[in-house]
């Protein structure tokens, strides 16, 4: 019922995710990221308690194909889960367990993994690579980039309702975590206009975060401060 990629950018040290589903709110789910340390998908018969037991194994050391072995050795039912997982040093690696629903595939190269369930074709997390390999700009640019790519080669098997976006830096908290939970039609559009409004903010709001008196105002009515976003 999904695909999705996982992603570091080698230059800025950003890891991300992006994720569209035929179910609602997929990225609440599935949509795991840590500054520093990696990003994971965990999907097909979610479990979410997966993502962030693979980041504490790869916070410890661990690369991402021996993180995932050893939660994935731990877990019951790892034959219904498929987690994908790219660590700190862009090494990546996929569990995609023998009941994964319908039609599945994977695909990895340095700094990017894909794979989905329930896909109109096998071959479209490599469609997903290719695409945010190919893609520039900003890493969420790049991540946004891969999911149309993969939409516009067939997605899934049937129409999809929700999608995500999510970007670490260096700070503990996501400086993008966008979503849409629930639209009949174009989910991935939807996520793309939000990412269009935020990506000229992002920097706005971490200097609120940090600099309170020294950042931008919010530009809105009421909003006094001497400072305006351009």
């Amino acid at each position: 019922m999904t695909f999705s990629l996982v992603a570091r950018c080698p230059q800025t040290r950003m890891f991300g995710m992006a994720i569209s589903s035929s179910s609602p709110a997929v990225a609440a789910r599935c949509a795991h990221a840590r500054a520093g340390v990696g990003a994971v998908a965990t999907q097909n018969i979610t479990d979410p308690a997966l993502g962030p037991a693979v980041l504490d194994h790869m916070a410890r050391g661990l690369s991402a194909g021996q993180a995932l072995a050893a939660v994935m050795a731990a877990t019951p039912y790892a034959d219904y889960r498929q987690v994908l997982a790219v660590d700190a040093m862009g090494r990546c690696a996929i569990h995609s367990g023998t009941h994964a629903l319908g039609k599945w595939g994977e695909a990895m190269a340095p700094d990017v993994a894909a794979g989905g369930n329930l896909l109109a074709d096998p071959g479209i997390p490599s469609v997903l690579v290719a695409a945010f390999q190919n893609a520039v700009g900003h890493l969420g640019d790049r991540l946004l980039a891969a999911l149309q790519a993969g939409l516009a080669a067939g997605g899934e098997a049937g129409p999809v309702h929700s999608a995500g976006l999510l970007v670490v830096d260096r700070l503990s908290w996501p400086i993008v975590d966008l979503r849409c939970d629930w639209a009949k039609d174009d989910p991935i559009g939807t996520l793309a206009a939000a990412w269009a409004v935020y990506r000229p903010q992002i920097a706005a709001y971490i200097e609120r975060a940090e600099n309170p008196g020294g950042a931008p105002s919010y530009g809105v009515p009421g909003d006094t401060s001497a400072r305006r976003i351009p």
